[in-house]
């Protein structure tokens, strides 16, 4: 038994290799093999195909941050429900942004060869489409939220273009730490910047201004 994880993680650690280096199209499970000092036949023990290793390298990961990201959203929709991001306390709910932020910073740059497998090599993988999985679990909560803002403060319905661009852009953000950005600590100072621009630039969709922020004078 202690065997066969040792072999499955040295076939996953030389497939985190080939597939970084060459993409998952272009990936090959002879070499991989080959690096790993097993036959093809032992890979197939372990896992179906191709496609089967590389999401094994990145499912673990991915499913950590959409909880963390679910859980998130399911407090603001609890807080949007109850009052709360309704009261004028709009400088909690930054800090429960950042924090929700930090969280996801962390295991992004936890498992951050991975997290590029999945934004820059996945192609023709059936993980492919992950990412814009994960910006319409956002577009749906961000459409609920602001229906609910717009119910209680007024004014005209925010566009389905806008909330779709607000989507991605919540989601572009941590790709580009990822893709760009070498350390968790220089993360962590963009993010900072980050989550101030995205929580000022929602309320004020509104009418909310810096100044209400924090005042108790948003509804």
């Amino acid at each position: 038994m202690k065997d066969e994880k040792e072999t499955r993680k040295r076939l996953q650690k030389c497939a985190l290799e080939e597939f970084l280096e060459k993409g998952f199209m272009k990936a090959s499970l002879r070499s991989i093999c080959k690096k790993a000092g097993v036959t093809t036949g032992a890979l197939y023990f372990f896992f179906e195909d191709k496609d089967d290793l590389f999401v094994s390298l990145v499912k673990e990961p991915l499913a950590g941050v959409r909880e963390a990201m679910e859980m998130h959203f399911l407090g603001e929709k609890q807080a949007m429900e109850s009052g709360e991001l309704l009261s004028g306390e709009v400088q909690e709910g930054e800090a429960d942004d950042y924090r929700t932020t930090l969280n996801i910073v962390h295991e992004l740059y936890r498992y951050r060869d991975r997290f590029r497998l999945l934004l820059e090599k996945s192609q023709g993988s059936s993980v492919e489409g992950a990412v814009d999985e994960v910006v319409r679990i956002c577009e749906g909560h961000y459409r609920m939220l602001a229906d609910m803002m717009q119910q209680h403060i007024g004014g005209e319905r925010i566009e389905h273009d806008v909330i779709h661009w607000i989507a991605h852009m919540q989601i572009d953000v941590f790709v580009y730490a990822v893709t760009h950005i070498d350390t968790e600590e220089e993360a962590v100072r963009y993010m900072d910047r980050a989550v101030k621009y995205m929580v000022c630039g929602w309320y004020g969709m509104f009418g909310v201004t810096p100044d209400m922020m924090g005042s108790g004078d948003i509804v």
